[in-house]
């Protein structure tokens, strides 16, 4: 029986760490190539490992809520016979990446102990206890750790005593305390954001301009467009998406990025597009590479599937870098408008507002509009208020009038 040590991998995008999110196998479980064994969560996106060679788990090294530097074990695993010499990765770790059936296997057989009956695991990683805790999920203990809950004390909900994460969040709730508190770590997603957006306002002469516009024509647009092809839609945050694309074609300054160390403005030829997107994890910037060379349809359709991505937590870190300009669609929460913080280190961010009746003058008479109100918050440096309402102005002809710009559609 040979026994090796997975090491956690070159997570890529300059990563030097990770923090375990959760255990997807305890000790004792048999594993196969490519099954998913941890999520860690790094700097970028929630990932899944997978382990490349296939034995049973003899050691797990770390535990929930730990950070795990690249290179350092990961588990062991136990085995008749090695994998392939050389292979210390998985071809499937590519963002929170493993099969649904190694998560499934992995979610079972921690319910399950070596002979075959079902029973609670301890992991081997847990401190030393008078007695062991029916809990099985490590988000469960890393929540009672976190908030100082004895697990000890607590009778589970669950089968054979499990405790659950809802018997963790009742106990808390019924602790005592003169001034309750909620505590969220900045690290992961939440801290590289934090980072980001605070050294966007050290570092960035920032300048907003922003224009009420009708959106009436768009809408009419939009809904023709859908309804000649149902099942390939257009959202409006994707026509708004390509009207600034079309405009950083006659405005490439705010396609740009400041040089600090050389002291130049450096303007991209290519538009990677960032696009705000909430998700449970916080706020992502997933970015549409190469946005110039799409249809809007196209670019739709690369909108959709990475808003779902960051949604589910899958998305590659790949996929949340290389940004050249952001399109944040804050209307979706009810807001008209909002001074949005540029993306650092891109130049430029527009923000679009909700769409709603307002009273508005068409042809000199009094009526009744969609309206809705486009900013732009620019990096003063690269160009002045000449450039960037030139550009908004563009994009909210584009709104107001968007089949007379077919021609550079």
């Amino acid at each position: 029986m040979n026994v090796r040590e997975f090491t956690l991998p070159d997570l890529g995008e300059g990563l030097v760490d990770a923090e375990i999110v959760r255990w997807l196998v305890a000790v004792g479980d048999a594993v196969e190539v490519d099954q998913a064994v941890v999520e860690v969560e790094t700097a970028k996106a929630a990932i899944e490992v997978p382990v490349p060679y296939a034995g049973v788990v003899t050691a797990l090294h770390g535990e929930a809520g730990s950070t795990i530097n690249v290179g350092a074990p990961l588990l062991s695993v136990a085995s008749a016979g090695l994998s392939e010499p050389g292979v210390e990765t998985s071809p499937n770790l590519v963002g929170a990446g493993g099969t649904k059936r190694g998560r499934r296997q992995g979610r079972r057989r921690a319910l399950t102990s070596v002979n075959g009956s079902a029973a609670p695991v301890v992991s081997q990683v847990e401190p030393a206890r008078t007695g062991p805790v029916a809990v099985v999920s490590p988000v469960v203990r890393k929540l009672a750790r976190e908030n100082q809950v004895d697990l000890r004390g607590l009778a589970g909900s669950g089968p054979d005593g499990l405790v659950l994460r809802k018997d963790v969040v009742a106990a808390i709730e019924g602790q005592a305390s003169d001034s309750p508190v909620t505590r969220i770590p900045l690290r992961g997603v939440r801290g590289v954001m934090a980072e980001r957006l605070s050294r966007s306002r050290r570092e960035i002469p920032e300048a907003t301009v922003w224009v009420d516009v009708d959106a009436t024509g768009l809408l009419a647009a939009r809904q023709e467009i859908n309804s000649a092809d149902p099942a390939r839609p257009v959202s409006l945050l994707a026509m708004i998406a390509r009207f600034c694309v079309l405009g950083l074609r006659r405005y490439p300054a705010l396609n740009s990025t400041v040089d600090t160390e050389r002291g130049e403005i450096v303007i991209s030829e290519a538009v990677h597009l960032g696009f705000a997107a909430q998700t449970p994890r916080g706020l992502v910037v997933p970015v549409v590479k190469d946005a110039q060379n799409l249809t809007t349809r196209e670019l739709a359709a690369h909108l959709g599937q990475l808003t779902e991505q960051a949604r589910e937590g899958t998305l590659p870190p790949a996929k949340m870098s290389g940004g050249t300009f952001t399109v944040n669609n804050y209307g979706v929460f009810g807001v008209d408008g909002s001074a949005a913080i540029i993306n650092h280190p891109e130049a430029a961010i527009v923000g679009v507002g909700r769409i709603i009746d307002r009273p508005w003058v068409v042809d000199g008479q009094l009526a009744v509009r969609k309206v809705t109100e486009l900013t732009l918050a620019f990096d003063h440096r690269v160009c002045d208020g000449e450039v960037a309402g030139g550009f908004l102005r563009f994009v909210a002809d584009c709104v107001e009038r968007p089949t007379a710009l077919l021609g550079d559609m």
